[in-house]
């Protein structure tokens, strides 16, 4: 039995394929498995994963979104560790022998992810993500994006507030713990039933549902590690296409209002509400300018309507002390973020 299984998502991501496999064949640390979740692909890749017999695959018969995807692969493995890896990424050979170092050093058993340096594939002097923050204006930010890839601030290891599920490594019994209740089922391409816990928030179906996974994380005490001894390349937007698009811009704005909503507490979120609205202001400014003022509205509007259906965490005394320290890093993240942006303009 290996001691990691590398999921990998697919959804018509057929030209990564290749690469991405080659560099996983070339990993240093090699008690790891792959599962590659494919989503409804229509451009090849079930195809070309029939053609490799030698890979664990499961094909769904519908796009189930990304989180969707990865619950199903997190169910079907069976190893310590999971590794979600997008498919748009190229790993260094020492990736994952550097992320499982973090794991083996951690003495308290409550690294629930491991975070790594994310290089931007086409401009490999620059960085595009160091792990993920999260500030009081409710925005989400990739750590030291644009920045130099050797810059002193990323090179060390640090607590951050999220782990960027596109290449993190995360203990799949802390992952079993913070789980929503309830199953959902998938059909496969062949008819097969496929039931999983819901690890990541399906109700998300993609964007900001690693970023509800760690805070859900945060709330039950639990650390997620920026490791920058981990390596690796990636596209970016390799599924959708773009920095910005109408399906993009939507679901961000409507996966933002139910991230507060669902995890913060009724006096957290009175207490953060003139931040959130500051922030909603100005991303609706900058979306105008953007040509995608009407779907940001639009998502704006999914979200406040869906809030009666989300499913929101209950407050717990016993929490108190974790909720106190996520609104301190959400203090510090706001610094970070601001620091970040005037280093990109400088």
């Amino acid at each position: 039995m290996s001691r990691v299984t590398v999921i990998i998502p697919n959804y018509n991501g057929l030209r990564f394929m290749e690469p991405c496999m080659s560099a996983l064949s070339a990993q240093t640390y090699t008690d790891f498995c792959v599962l590659i979740v494919d989503n409804g692909s229509t451009d090849g890749s079930v195809e070309w994963i029939k053609a490799r017999p030698e890979l664990r695959a499961i094909l769904l018969k519908e796009n189930t979104g990304f989180a969707g995807a990865v619950n199903i692969g997190i169910e079907a493995a069976d190893t310590e560790l999971v590794l979600l890896l997008n498919n748009d990424t190229e790993p260094e050979p020492d990736f994952i022998e550097e992320l499982v170092r973090a794991f083996d050093e951690d003495r308290r058993g409550r690294l629930f992810a491991a975070s790594p340096r994310m290089i931007q594939l086409y401009h490999r002097e620059l960085l595009d993500d160091a792990g993920d923050g999260y500030n009081l204006l409710g925005w989400a930010f990739q750590r030291g994006v644009g920045q130099s890839v050797e810059s002193p601030k990323f090179q060390r290891r640090t607590q951050v507030f999220s782990a960027c599920a596109g290449a993190s490594l995360y203990r799949r019994d802390l992952l079993s713990r913070i789980a929503i209740k309830g199953e959902q089922s998938y059909e496969g391409r062949d008819g097969e039933s496929y039931r999983c816990r819901e690890y990541f928030d399906t109700e998300h179906f993609a964007y900001l549902e690693d970023l509800d996974l760690s805070f859900r994380a945060r709330i039950e005490g639990l650390d997620i590690l920026y490791v920058p001894e981990a390596r690796i390349y990636h596209v970016g937007s390799g599924t959708s296409g773009s920095k910005y698009n109408s399906f993009k811009v939507r679901l961000a704005a409507r996966n933002n209002i139910w991230l507060s909503y669902k995890n913060m507490p009724l006096l957290m979120l009175i207490l953060n509400l003139p931040g959130l609205l500051v922030g909603t202001a100005i991303k609706q400014v900058f979306f105008i300018r953007k040509g995608f003022g009407r779907d940001y509205l639009r998502g704006l509007s999914e979200g406040i309507t869906g809030l009666g259906s989300c499913r929101r965490r209950r407050f717990e005394l016993r929490n108190l002390l974790s909720y106190i320290r996520i609104e301190l890093r959400m203090i510090g993240d706001t610094f970070s973020y601001v620091e970040d942006f005037l280093r990109r303009k400088l």
